[in-house]
């Protein structure tokens, strides 16, 4: 495998590198990261002709400016930024090829919040505990554990080749600065008002100055406990609802802890998540109950949308 690279030139806001996560050590308190929107960063490694769980690189808000130093086959996915490779226009939701030493920069974004842009052969960083996905808090995997800086240079692989250009219509995931989340209960569900989960369904949950990779500090009507028994720390997956005592909720992401001691009034479905992932502080967030028959029938839909276009051989 011959190896090029991406050179930094400008960084954005937070732009970092992840795979699918780092599972199978969260016993030993390990996080598991990964991508905050993991159906835009499957749907970049498609398009680029990669396996899904390949490293890409999640852009936050304000995109980065690189150089590529091989020749290769490019994809974005997920937030709607302008993007340019040298003067010619780039599509989000479509791949394209890269001639070494030419220039991509990410400009004025559209509509999202994070966009993965995959590389053929994924990003080349050195697995840690079997996974390339940063960790900002405790600085582990990616690129030094930490998100990319000016001067940074990522090893990719170099595509002689050129793989068959891809696109992708229809794929694109809504959002207007708001998502309506489903939920189904939590295991202390019980520990809140009656039918709280129906309750807050229609209320508007701001997304607090506070938020990020780690959880979404939600403003709004606060959740009144019924049960004020001290919890013992249990572990967290990924859209739980925690409630502190104060009453305002926290959205957990990608960046979670592996336990936590708050109780958990509810979850927000694997189907939404990716919804949530394109959210920023300043954005809002509904919640609707629902069941569990409803829960599996949205992911099944949401994996049909990846299969039926994986399955494509792609179009020019």
């Amino acid at each position: 495998m011959q190896i090029g690279s991406l050179q930094i030139v400008k960084p954005g806001l937070l732009t970092s590198i992840q795979d699918l996560g780092r599972y199978g050590h969260q016993p030993s308190g390990v996080p598991v990261a990964g991508p905050m929107d993991t159906f835009s960063h499957r749907l970049a490694n498609l398009l680029a002709g990669n396996e899904p769980d390949a490293a890409t690189i999640e852009i936050t808000l304000i995109g980065p400016e690189l150089i590529v130093h091989a020749n290769t086959t490019m994809a974005i996915a997920g937030a709607q930024f302008e993007v340019s490779c040298d003067d010619r226009p780039v599509s989000v939701g479509a791949s394209f090829h890269v001639l070494t030493g030419q220039r991509l920069k990410f400009g004025r974004l559209v509509e999202g919040a994070r966009a993965y842009l995959a590389v053929a052969g994924g990003v080349q960083t050195a697995p840690v505990l079997g996974s390339r996905a940063t960790h900002l808090v405790s600085r582990m995997g990616g690129h030094q554990g930490r998100a990319l800086a000016a001067g940074d240079v990522i090893p990719i692989c170099a595509d002689h080749a050129m793989r068959p250009l891809r696109k992708a219509q229809g794929l694109t995931l809504p959002s207007k600065h708001r998502a309506l989340l489903r939920v189904m209960p939590g295991p202390q569900a019980d520990w809140f008002e009656a039918d709280a989960l129906k309750t807050i369904g229609g209320v508007s949950f701001r997304i607090a100055p506070q938020s990020n990779r780690m959880g979404y500090r939600l403003q709004g009507p606060p959740l009144a406990r019924t049960n004020a028994t001290e919890l013992i720390s249990e572990p967290l997956g990924l859209g739980a609802i925690q409630v502190p005592s104060a009453g305002e909720p926290i959205l957990l992401m990608a960046d979670r802890q592996t336990a936590g001691g708050y109780p958990k009034i509810g979850y927000v479905i694997s189907a939404d998540l990716p919804l949530a992932g394109q959210l920023a502080p300043g954005d809002f967030i509904e919640f609707h109950l629902c069941t569990a028959q409803e829960a599996v029938a949205a992911l099944i839909a949401r994996e049909r949308q990846l299969l039926r276009f994986a399955d494509l051989k792609g179009q020019v």
